[in-house]
């Protein structure tokens, strides 16, 4: 999962986003359950979690948060 969330972030580029749920996508066809894990190991990645426009904790935001590398 950190794999794929890094990927994403490194494949994007500094200054751009992709929402979390790309990245379970990849993992399984049945995404949704994946959500927290994804969610909690975002938050110990060098990656930023947003929402709509301001930074928020990865793992508590409530609702569709982005993800992106630390500028």
């Amino acid at each position: 999962m950190a794999g794929a969330l890094m990927a994403l972030a490194r494949e994007r580029g500094p200054g751009k986003t992709f929402c979390p749920s790309e990245a379970a996508r990849q993992l399984a066809q049945d995404w949704r359950p994946l959500m927290p894990e994804i969610r909690r190991l975002a938050g110990s990645l060098p990656l930023q979690a947003t929402q709509k426009g301001k930074i928020v904790d990865a793992e508590t935001a409530s609702g569709p948060i982005r993800l992106g590398l630390i500028p």
